[in-house]
């Protein structure tokens, strides 16, 4: 197994990851480094969780050389704020024996302050699209001494719509340039900036789009409504000791709040939230008290799902199938890292019956089902957000009732005297209700294969 006394790093490098205490690099570390050093242009797929950041910093400080300069050598997109300030820790711990001036910039924060220290010079500054282009026009931001730009995560910074402040970015520099660039998924949108931007980037490839980490255990439960995933989790936290550091992914802001208010009431402190209203502090600290042990989890959106390095998360609970079925590795992906093994433990409603189809059928392979554990309430009531749910539609004229026979209103009634639990009432279902139109699509794609 190589290590990195193997890539014959100058001194300071290899002295800052030694003290780091990093030994072995990471098959993606490995593969990207000759690449990278040959000056090529590189994509990179790799899934999240697999060291890319070390992937593109190690080879670009292997060559550093000093140069009387103001404006950035290196240039280093990301999608998110918190990744910008996780990419600058990471740059900074790798060159705390090297004289390297590194600056990150990202929007919510005065924009003057950092065009004072852009003015001051710096060397690899790390950057939000959107800030970066704004600093740019105001024409404080200069590229003339760019030699590297690096994209990470890609897809995602597609995906959060900053497609208009990438490609202007990109017409800004001079061409005379290396392009290293990592994405977790190769999309149509990703292919066409390549192509119109970039001149044949070698491609590193570590896994397929969609294959799910192999340590991470995947498991699902199938529940009516938001209410009772709610309380299932709740049983969950409440008698599993190994759910000690875990993060919770929803769709948006509104339901973190609601899964919040939750979860205080039974565990109260153990648990905080991030998501885009939060302001940066408040991310930010609530990150680093996650970090440090103060809290027991985070309640999230998809703004954590891509990058964000907390280490020893032991289970990621998805409350909500996103409406990306990439999104759902990515949100895994915060487990099961650093050959540590990791549990993904998802929720769906009636509702998402085709989100949980397209991520089966993205991973190939079919999540296993879990049955309700005994004494979790079966919440009767659904939530604003899930009364415009409608699993199927409707099509054509109304039933008529008075059409149908008999046994039609037989059914009917019966099935008006199902009880789904409460207070004094029949006894909750111990089985997880099975879903027939999930069972008989997945059916369809076993004879399919066959």
């Amino acid at each position: 197994m190589k290590t990195f006394q193997d890539f014959d790093l100058p001194k300071s490098l290899q002295k800052a990851l030694d003290e780091l205490g990093f030994v072995h690099p990471t098959p993606i570390q490995e593969k990207s480094h000759s690449v990278i050093l040959s000056g090529r242009d590189m994509m990179g797929i790799a899934q999240t969780g697999t060291g890319k950041t070390f992937a593109y910093l190690i080879p670009i400080l292997k060559q550093w050389k000093f140069q009387d300069n103001e404006a950035p050598r290196v240039l280093i997109l990301v999608p998110t704020r918190e990744l910008v300030v996780q990419v600058v820790e990471e740059v900074e711990k790798l060159t705390q024996f090297m004289s390297v001036r590194t600056l990150g910039i990202y929007g919510g924060v005065n924009i003057n302050t950092q065009r004072k220290s852009l003015a001051e010079g710096v060397d690899v500054l790390v950057g939000t699209p959107g800030r970066v282009m704004d600093l740019a026009l105001d024409n404080v931001l200069r590229f003339d001494n760019l030699q590297k730009l690096v994209i990470d995560e890609f897809d995602e910074i597609l995906n959060l719509g900053f497609r208009v402040q990438l490609t202007s970015i990109l017409s800004m520099m001079k061409s005379k340039r290396q392009n290293i660039l990592f994405s977790a998924t190769m999309t149509e949108d990703v292919d066409e900036i390549l192509d119109e931007y970039f001149d044949f980037p070698e491609e590193v490839s570590l896994a397929p789009s969609g294959t799910p980490l192999e340590q991470i255990t995947q498991k699902l439960y199938t529940a009516p409504n938001f209410l009772t995933k709610l309380n299932i989790i709740k049983h969950l936290l409440a008698t599993d000791e190994t759910m000690e550091r875990v993060l919770f992914f929803v769709n948006n802001k509104r339901i973190v709040e609601v899964a919040f208010d939750a979860l205080e009431e039974d565990f109260p402190s153990q648990f905080g939230v991030i998501h885009s209203n939060k302001t940066q502090n408040y991310r930010l600290q609530s990150m680093a008290s996650f970090q440090s042990g103060e809290l027991r989890g985070l309640i999230t959106t998809d703004v954590m799902a891509r990058g964000l390095d907390i280490s020893n998360i032991t289970h990621v609970f998805n409350l909500q199938f996103p409406e990306i079925p990439e999104q759902y590795i990515h949100r895994i992906g915060r487990t099961g890292r650093a050959d540590k093994e990791g549990v993904a433990l998802s929720f769906i409603a009636p509702y998402e019956d085709e989100r949980l189809l397209a991520v089966e059928e993205l991973m190939n392979m079919e999540i296993p089902i879990l049955d309700i554990p005994e004494g979790v309430e079966i919440a009767e009531k659904r939530l604003e957000f899930e009364k415009d749910k409608k699993r199927f539609k409707t099509v054509g004229k109304k039933i008529n009732l008075e059409e149908k026979g008999p046994s039609f209103h037989e059914k009917k009634e019966k099935n008006k005297k199902v009880n789904l639990g409460g207070p004094g009432k029949t006894k909750p279902r111990k089985t997880a209700p099975r879903n027939r139109a999930v069972e008989a699509k997945r059916a369809a794609k076993r004879k399919k294969k066959k």
